[in-house]
């Protein structure tokens, strides 16, 4: 027991010195490469979203708990809108946002701004421009209930939402396209929720808000007593005019078919909400960013049919690559059949994996010949001495007791070599060839049975080599 487990352990040790090198080369490899390849994502993300009572916090909440069941925690960071949330993703201080499209260039007054350093994760929905206003403050400045157009506004206490906000410079750009100068005008920029606070007591006349149907406010406010949704007669005309706005219908009745609110189509312009990322947030998480968007924003709504968003429209900002291939081919296989870790993990590296299994698989088959050449040059490199010791005993040029002795220790010495069972017949040959000459110094053997001492046959390579 003792012997076969001695053997067993010699056979590992030469299996792993001979093999050690292309072992530590694949480990090299594979480490490379999953530092390269970065395929393990980060556990945590922030995601910014926007006033607390908008559609884009509540879409971030849904986020949020589609990517706990993926074991990603999702930090939710408020903000005053889209403005303030591109801000955040070029300073590096979030990983993702919502972005109402065109806000670059709305700020900026530059149709060709460069994309920079952000990606577009695809179009999200669509967010109109709602302008709700007071029905006593239309009777008292314009002898009627209703706005008829935006130049009429002119005197009216407005409110535009927050500087940082993408509703402000969206608002700048439609009241200029009615002859109107925003610096001019008696313009408010209150939060959200003050300002809706200040409609409904009469210190605001009018208010407009960019935000999905999904919002809480907008909802609470197109069934608010006394409230009016402007009507954008000239919604065509205003999408030629403003590019990042296209026209939308809010049909009769979808708030309330009962109460049939509202009670007659209102034609609107919206913009499209995107999802943004930076060009290094790690490519995982825009695949799970992506997949958790398909999920949340494909069933219907009062814009939009279902399945109709995402979808792979770029806006001001190119589309990631890896939202590319979502759109493209959908959800990858793997992740179909396997946890997400484990998924992501083989998804980013297979192409890399096969081609490292295609250098490693050449080289180990020297592994095989050379642990064979290892383990049998342990036992013929002797032979060089065994022939030696005859050579000399023929030519006579040394005394026969001093050959004797020298035999005596090679032959100690072949008895403590350690050499794998499955070669130990390699190890008796050489023994028996000792023998064979220990005989031949005593005068007892033939010249014929000591001429055929040879450590190995010539069609041997392994034994010839020695």
């Amino acid at each position: 027991m003792r012997l076969q487990l001695r053997s067993a352990l010699l056979s590992l040790r030469d299996l792993l010195l001979t093999g050690g090198p292309v072992l530590l080369l694949a480990i090299g490899l594979f480490w490379l490469a999953y530092r390269v390849l970065d395929p393990i994502p980060p556990q945590r993300m922030v995601l910014a979203t926007g006033g607390a009572q908008g559609a884009y916090a509540e879409f971030g909440r849904l986020y949020r708990d589609a990517l706990a069941r993926q074991g990603i925690e999702v930090e939710l960071r408020a903000t005053r809108g889209a403005l303030d949330n591109l801000a955040l993703l070029r300073s590096g201080e979030v990983d993702a946002a919502f972005v109402q499209g065109g806000a670059d260039m709305l700020r900026s007054g530059d149709e060709d701004r460069p994309s920079d350093e952000l990606l577009s994760l695809g179009a999200l929905f669509r967010e109109p421009v709602w302008i709700f206003y007071r029905e006593d403050s239309a009777r008292a400045r314009l002898g009627g209930e209703r706005l008829e157009s935006l130049s009429q506004i002119a005197e009216w206490r407005l409110n535009v939402g927050q500087e940082g906000s993408g509703i402000t410079h969206l608002m700048h750009r439609l009241l200029i396209a009615n002859g109107l100068e925003p610096a001019k005008l008696p313009l408010s920029q209150l939060p959200t929720t003050p300002a809706v606070m200040a409609l409904l007591d009469g210190r605001l006349d009018a208010l407009a808000l960019v935000s999905a149907p999904e919002s809480p406010i907008v909802r609470m406010l197109l069934i608010t007593p006394g409230i009016r949704l402007f009507d954008f007669a000239q919604a065509e005309a205003y999408a030629r005019r403003v590019p990042q706005v296209a026209p939308v219908l809010l049909p009769r009745g979808v708030v309330d078919l009962a109460q049939d609110l509202p009670g007659q189509d209102v034609r609107l312009v919206a913009a499209t909400a995107s999802l943004l990322v930076r060009e290094d947030t790690h490519p995982a998480l825009q695949q799970l960013l992506v997949q958790a968007a398909r999920r949340i924003h494909s069933e219907p709504n009062w814009f939009q049919d279902k399945g109709e968003y995402p979808k792979a429209q770029t806006g001001d900002h190119p589309l990631s690559p890896e939202a590319q291939r979502f759109y493209a081919s959908g959800e990858p296989l793997l992740q179909r059949h396997l946890p997400f870790g484990y998924a992501n993990l083989i998804d980013r590296m297979w192409v890399v994996l096969l081609s490292i299994v295609a250098v490693l698989i050449p080289l180990s088959r020297v592994v095989p010949p050379l642990y064979n050449f290892r383990v049998r040059s342990r036992i013929f490199r002797w032979y060089g001495l065994l022939r030696e010791i005859e050579q000399q005993h023929a030519e006579g040029s040394r005394p026969l007791a001093a050959l004797r002795a020298e035999l005596d220790q090679l032959d100690a010495r072949i008895e403590r070599l350690p050499v794998p069972l499955s070669y130990a017949d390699e190890l008796y040959s050489l023994r028996s060839h000792i023998a064979m000459v220990r005989q031949r110094l005593d005068g007892t053997a033939s010249p014929s049975s000591t001429s055929s001492i040879s450590p190995a046959t010539p069609d041997d390579p392994a034994r010839t080599s020695t």
